[in-house]
């Protein structure tokens, strides 16, 4: 009988096969822009980012663009809400690259920004500023303990 090894969930670095980034950059792009600027949003409504640093990107734009899918979020900031924008700006003001698992290990707190873009996982270009500016606030989220549900756990055990 197999016994059941709990340990903190850990996202595996990978890269998606060719084949997603091809039919990916084909796919519109909008609704990448329009569910992280949803979720951004929601950081701000729980106030979980700074309120200076929010200021800092007034009319600024951002580009995410994840290399091995082909997606693509542009989107600015622009009276306290986070919008997506529905075409790439001719001179985004910031762009993030990076594979899908760089930014789901971001998104985890597995790795930090800058460890991500000294290993040359995560490219970022254009206003220097700007970027730790973002790369600050997003290092003083402080994400809210959520309660542990039952049989939760179960799903993200490993069976040796």
């Amino acid at each position: 009988m197999s016994e059941i090894i709990r340990r903190p969930f850990s996202i595996p670095r990978f890269t998606l096969p060719t084949v997603f980034a091809v039919v990916g950059s084909k796919l519109p792009q909008w609704p990448h822009a329009v569910a992280l600027t949803a979720g951004l949003n929601v950081l701000v409504k729980m106030k979980l980012l700074p309120q200076d640093s929010l200021e800092l990107l007034e009319e600024r734009r951002f580009v995410v663009d994840v290399l091995d899918s082909g997606g693509r979020a542009c989107f600015t900031f622009r009276d306290g809400l986070f919008r997506p924008l529905f075409s790439w700006p001719e001179t985004p003001d910031l762009v993030f690259s990076a594979n899908l698992s760089a930014f789901l290990q971001l998104l985890a707190r597995q790795e930090d920004p800058d460890t991500l873009f000294f290993n040359r996982e995560l490219s970022i270009e254009g206003d220097t500023e700007l970027g730790l500016v973002v790369k600050n606030m997003l290092d003083a989220v402080e994400w809210p303990k959520l309660p542990r549900l039952p049989g939760l756990a179960s799903l993200f055990s490993f069976r040796h």
